[in-house]
């Protein structure tokens, strides 16, 4: 167990895990900047010297919480998916997928912009000597480009005839809710009133389903 001030030791069975929940929390309250590896230290109530066994700097913590942001901002996405009403007609399910799961990204920005915020940070690279494992995992944050995309070739495989994809289609709509988001978040969008805000995200989310398709 790590020795903290006062004498005391530190109990939880997972020191690693809860430093990572810490440095989430503050996240989540004031963005990547707040990620600190000596706050998270305080907030878990270990030494600084406890947790830099476990991270060996600020940048490997925010790699991990910019890792867990991502996949919170996927499983947002895949959650507003799964609230959408089905349809009969293959072509209707599929352009409601395809705008709610995008409706959930803009959600989860408006709604956790600190989490949001910190999903796009960027850190300084991984070390040369971190596990190999960590190195090359796959990286969630292209888990929400791929929800989008993948829906959008399941949109251009319905209808009679049937519509291709543009090319780099999942790209540009990604960057279309991407950029909506940002606004909302940093830009002048942040001043509308939330019935004027539903109203820019309905209409960019039609935007972004018609004018993926090639005629």
């Amino acid at each position: 167990m790590a020795a903290i001030s006062g004498g005391k030791t530190y109990h939880h069975g997972d020191l690693r895990n809860a430093l990572i929940c810490a440095a989430v929390d503050l996240a989540t309250e004031g963005g990547p900047e707040r990620v600190v590896l000596r706050e998270a230290a305080r907030r878990v109530g270990v030494s600084p010297t406890a947790a830099y066994r476990h991270f060996d700097g600020r940048g490997e913590l925010l790699r991990t919480v910019r890792t867990h942001a991502q996949r919170l901002l996927a499983d947002a996405m895949e959650r507003a998916a799964a609230r959408e009403p089905g349809a009969d007609d293959p072509a209707l399910a599929a352009e409601r997928r395809v705008a709610a799961l995008c409706r959930g990204y803009v959600g989860f920005a408006v709604d956790q912009p600190g989490l949001y915020r910190a999903a796009f940070c960027a850190p300084r690279p991984a070390a040369p000597d971190e596990p190999a494992q960590e190195r090359q995992a796959p990286d969630p944050e292209l888990r929400a480009f791929t929800l989008i995309r993948e829906a959008l070739e399941a949109l251009a495989r319905t209808g009679t005839p049937r519509l291709g994809v543009r090319p780099a289609s999942g790209a540009a709509a990604w960057s279309a809710v991407h950029g909506l988001s940002l606004l909302l978040l940093e830009g002048p969008l942040r001043r509308l009133s939330a019935q004027r805000r539903d109203a820019v995200v309905d209409t960019t989310l039609a935007m972004v389903v018609s004018g993926t398709r090639t005629p």
